[in-house]
């Protein structure tokens, strides 16, 4: 197959990846809420079981006027909502679906170069609170810089444990190194990176940028119709980046409890909505936490946590 074909081929598969897996998580958030919460709505629109509910939602947005607020910097405020989505995009081409050649784009240092453009996240942030021209926008903001900045210390971490123990930045190469008692030997490493990783998407019960009961939606304040969308559709693509991220570096991505290989990418896609169903769940059960919460639980907790995390992974690399 000629190379041209091949990254043809490899860019269709990530974009297909990127536009149809967070519908599906979107989809899923929404039937499990409605059970969850006793909601009645989500369970009408089309039919059976509400099918048509994300659909709805979708023509809802398509509709709406896009309104950029008089005061607003126009270019800025209208190009965060693709500044928040690019870096996502990105993540997925190095994360691996299964061995071999199930992967947009296999890198050695793929682990560094996902954690450098997930970071990049909170530029999108930024750019909506202060381009808003809103003083709810702009409180918004800066508290989500400050989650951001805070949390992406301890979300490096936890990956450099696990990066340790491979002996690899390839993201494939630490799931062909991964063991299956790894799951306790860096748990701690995986809860850190989790929690942090929760954060990172500004998602519940770490949503203190948007806190609409207190700042209306945030830095999303004034945003309408489609770029409106394009924020949530990150955030959900957000959700997928996570939970292929904590599937891959702790959940053994692709190894299975059987020996065929060929069914490795249907362990990887299970073990990522297992996990995409416990972020939702927790957006559920936990209410939101106040900003000197967040901040201890950050540097009280994460941070030390994460630093001895480190300790005990060279301690064992050692002793192997």
């Amino acid at each position: 197959m000629p190379d041209w074909v091949e990254l043809i081929l490899r860019v269709a598969g990530v974009l297909v990846a990127f536009l149809t897996l967070p519908l599906v998580v979107g989809q899923t958030e929404h039937k499990v809420m409605a059970h969850m919460q006793g909601r009645l709505g989500p369970m009408y629109a089309g039919g059976f079981h509400g099918w048509a509910q994300l659909v709805a939602d979708g023509i809802k947005f398509v509709q709406k006027e896009d309104v950029t607020p008089r005061d607003a910097d126009r270019p800025v405020f209208r190009l965060a909502p693709a500044v928040a989505l690019v870096p996502y995009l990105l993540a997925l081409l190095v994360i691996p679906l299964g061995p071999g050649d199930l992967v947009g784009q296999p890198l050695d240092i793929g682990l560094f170069f996902v954690l450098a453009v997930v970071g990049i996240g909170v530029l999108a942030v930024l750019m909506s609170a202060w381009a808003s021209a809103n003083k709810y926008s702009l409180l918004g903001g800066l508290r989500g810089a400050a989650q951001l900045l805070g949390y992406e210390l301890p979300l490096v971490l936890a990956a450099a444990s696990v990066a340790m123990a491979a002996g690899t930045l390839s993201l494939s190469g630490i799931v062909e190194a991964w063991r299956p008692w790894w799951l306790i030997w860096q748990a701690p490493a995986m809860v850190v990176f989790f929690v942090a990783g929760l954060a990172e998407i500004r998602r519940p019960p770490f949503d203190m940028p948007v806190a609409d009961s207190e700042l209306v939606f945030g830095y999303m304040t004034e945003y309408t119709g489609l770029r409106f969308a394009f924020f949530l559709l990150a955030e959900y693509v957000g959700i997928v980046v996570i939970a292929a991220l904590t599937t891959v570096l702790f959940l053994g991505g692709w190894h299975g409890p059987f020996a065929d290989a060929q069914l490795g990418w249907l362990w990887t896609l299970l073990k990522v909505f297992a996990v995409a169903f416990v972020i939702i769940w927790l957006r559920v059960a936990y209410p939101r936490l106040r900003e000197d919460q967040l901040q201890r639980l950050c540097w009280l907790v994460l941070v030390p946590l994460a630093l001895a995390q480190l300790v005990l992974t060279v301690a064992v690399r050692l002793a192997l």
